[in-house]
């Protein structure tokens, strides 16, 4: 393999600049070289891989309502990338990103991963946020064995050869999230508020029928917003006149903004009413105002405001790379978990192959990740993760006022399909 100036000069910057970090965080492995994984052995079916690199893509939205979500997850996944380059890559390869923008439109997402399997022949791709995005790409990485690292909670009912989820399904977020409403709050009477599109309309299914059939309680309304909504009006009126003893929101992307400003307007605040949402993290509230949200609550497997050294180091990296005034949401750091397990699972299996990356994921653990230990499901491509509740405070960010145990990954829950 020939000797690269440019790009020697190249990770030593980046050492320079990360790899403190990446000690301390004990993200340093042993080296591995890419004579030692020659190209022809570790790709065998025609990835865009070269003795130097490997390519990867990214698949988000930068444009569209969806944009205020998914730029944290853009974020998170080169800082990710950077620090594994600058860590000497993965076998001996350094990673190069091609970045397609799915722009808040499901077709435009089939059309741009089709492209990055098909033309640009990437060796994973980290992307996609809402479900109607995945659902819109499944089909295509499952004909063409394409490999995806899905960072979003979701409301489980699948799993694949070709995807390793990231975020929460149902029963780590919904299920659990509920349960702990009922027991501290004493809610029996539930208003269900979504976008309307697969995600929230299957969570607020799932959350029915635990309200109903687990809880015993009534749910007194349900309703649904096109993706970019701005006006709440009459629901926030039928929200007053029903007065539920809990508002279960799944509001997404740019609309967040107007609900929850128009709630506050209105005068559904935190003093009288008790607002439990899976849809907020930091990165919607830095456009919402914590004013905004202070004394409402968000079920998440993680918090910027964790307390703990994986997290301390994660984010000091991050506001280093993005600014001091950057926030991290729960899909932030799902997009950042990405990058890490693909690097672990291709280590592990010695190639770049999709079907022995597959199989050598089963059980890997990240024990540096921000929100803690995770692992991959030996069957199911889902991770062990906890559950966490946040309170909003005035500066946008939470205090963490429950975290549960490790809960195992069940994305097909008996009685919920």
């Amino acid at each position: 393999m020939k000797t690269n100036p440019k790009l020697h000069r190249h990770l030593n910057r980046k050492l320079s600049k990360y790899g403190a970090i990446l000690a301390a965080a004990g993200l340093l492995g042993a080296s591995l070289t890419a004579e030692d994984y020659p190209t022809a052995k570790v790709d065998t079916t025609g990835l865009a891989i070269t003795d130097d690199t490997v390519n990867v893509g990214q698949l988000h939205s930068a444009t569209g309502t969806m944009a205020i979500s998914e730029a944290g997850s853009i974020e998170s996944e080169k800082l990710a990338i950077d620090q594994i380059n600058a860590a000497g890559g993965i076998l001996g390869r350094q990673i190069k990103v091609t970045f397609e923008d799915g722009a808040s439109d499901w077709p435009t997402y089939a059309e741009k991963a089709k492209k990055l399997l098909e033309e640009d022949h990437v060796a994973a791709v980290f992307g996609c946020w809402t479900s109607a995005s995945r659902k819109a790409v499944l089909p295509i990485f499952e004909r063409d064995n394409g490999l995806l690292y899905y960072p979003t909670f979701y409301e489980g009912l699948e799993q694949s050869h070709n995807v390793f989820y990231t975020g929460q399904e149902a029963t780590q977020q919904i299920i659990a999230g509920l349960e702990w409403l009922a027991k501290t709050k004493h809610c029996k009477t539930f208003y269900l508020i979504g976008s309307d599109y697969i995600w929230p309309r299957t969570s607020n299914k799932i959350a029915r029928k635990y309200i109903e059939n687990v809880l015993h309680g009534t749910v007194v309304g349900e309703e649904y917003y096109p993706l970019g909504s701005t006006d709440f009006g009459s629901l926030i009126n039928k929200i007053k006149l029903r007065h539920p003893d809990a508002i279960y929101a799944i509001v997404v992307g740019g609309s967040n903004v107007a609900f929850y400003k128009q709630l506050h307007a209105a005068g559904i605040t935190s003093k009288n009413w008790t607002l439990l949402t899976i849809s907020v993290t930091e990165d919607e509230a830095l456009g919402i105002g914590g004013e905004n949200l202070v004394g409402f609550y968000s079920a998440m497997k993680y918090f910027q405001s964790l307390d703990n050294p994986n997290n301390i180091k994660f984010v000091a990296a991050f506001k280093e790379k993005y600014g001091p005034n950057s926030v991290i949401g729960d899909v932030t750091q799902a997009g950042y978990e990405g990058p890490w397990l693909y690097k672990a699972a291709v280590e592990k299996a010695g190639s770049f192959d999709v079907d022995k990356v597959v199989a050598a994921s089963g059980g890997i653990e990240f024990t540096n990740a921000p929100e803690g230990y995770v692992r991959i499901h030996d069957v199911n491509h889902h991770l062990w993760s906890k559950l966490r509740i946040g309170e909003w405070q005035p500066d946008g960010q939470v205090k963490v006022i429950y975290e549960s145990g490790l809960i195992e990954p069940n994305p097909f829950p008996k009685g919920y399909q």
